[in-house]
């Protein structure tokens, strides 16, 4: 069965979602999007992802041609015609069909596009025994440039850097700020631990706000684990004794090597392993 793309309020199937090739989404990274899990027919934090969607639209001058409501119920719509209840959701919110100048206000009708899909970002092994990450020379994009808050189709500033990860034999790569603080990685937020403190960098040190990021902190503050977002340096994640990463594609993966400095004693740490099973139980049961 083909699936079906939700595409300005209707479904197609897959082969023949189409939008214009004079739409500035292509053109020039013109719109927005969110990524978006769901579990056992439930969407996780959608209230969450869709205020972040408006904000980052808001943010960029970009009129999203439904309501809040109507987009969550295009979601759902869209995952039953595809039968899926495990899954992996992709909303994007493009500028639409223009001109070839850069212009929006020669755009007209903004696409909503919804891909409901399955997705695994990484083998399960590196779950049990951790990922290796290095960090790139591809600074974050400065954020008087352009707000990291805003997630923007325009993803080359994460690209660049995750081609510098790949080139080096790792899958993910760690990111610093202009300041040379710690950002994020490519696609997913950073946390250490050091002394039983769950550390984080803050929103101003360059960072996407993350949803999982903000499920994990959730947790940990349940589990009376103390919390600090914080500015990092490269040094701060060589000495912590626990680095794990959050992403709604990732969820939570264990990093046991930096920049080929091994990260507590090599393997997933305690509070890595407990967040790890308070995510599952929060969003499987």
């Amino acid at each position: 069965m083909s699936l079906k793309v939700y595409i300005g309020g209707k479904l197609y199937d897959k082969e023949d979602a189409k939008i214009s090739v004079y739409d500035h989404g292509l053109l020039y990274g013109d719109g927005v999007f969110e990524g978006i899990r769901s579990y056992g027919g439930k969407v996780f934090r959608l209230k969450q992802h869709l205020d972040r969607l408006w904000d980052s639209a808001k943010a960029i001058w970009l009129a999203i041609p439904i309501t809040k409501e109507e987009m969550a119920d295009a979601i759902e719509n869209t995952l039953k015609a595809n039968g899926i209840q495990d899954g992996y959701i992709r909303v994007v919110v493009t500028r639409g069909a223009g001109t070839l100048g850069l212009d929006p206000n020669r755009c007209s009708d903004p696409q909503v596009i919804i891909i409901t899909d399955r997705i695994a970002l990484y083998p399960e092994e590196l779950y049990q025994k951790g990922l290796e990450i290095i960090t790139v020379s591809t600074v974050r994009n400065h954020p008087a440039a352009l707000s990291p808050r805003v997630k923007s189709l325009n993803y080359l500033n994460n690209i660049l850097a995750k081609i510098e990860g790949l080139q080096a034999g790792c899958i993910e790569a760690l990111m610093l700020n202009h300041k040379g603080e710690v950002a994020e990685c490519t696609g997913d937020n950073i946390f250490l631990v050091r002394n039983g403190r769950l550390l984080t960098p803050p929103n101003e040190a360059g960072i996407l706000e993350g949803i999982t990021r903000d499920a994990v902190i959730d947790l940990a503050r349940q589990s009376e684990i103390e919390v600090r977002e914080t500015p990092l340096t490269k040094h701060d994640v060589y000495i912590s004794d626990e680095c794990f990463l959050t992403g709604t594609a990732a969820e939570v993966v264990p990093v046991v090597k930096v920049d080929s400095r091994i990260i507590g004693d090599g393997a997933p740490g305690p509070i890595t392993r407990r967040l790890i099973e308070g995510f599952h139980r929060l969003t499987r049961g």
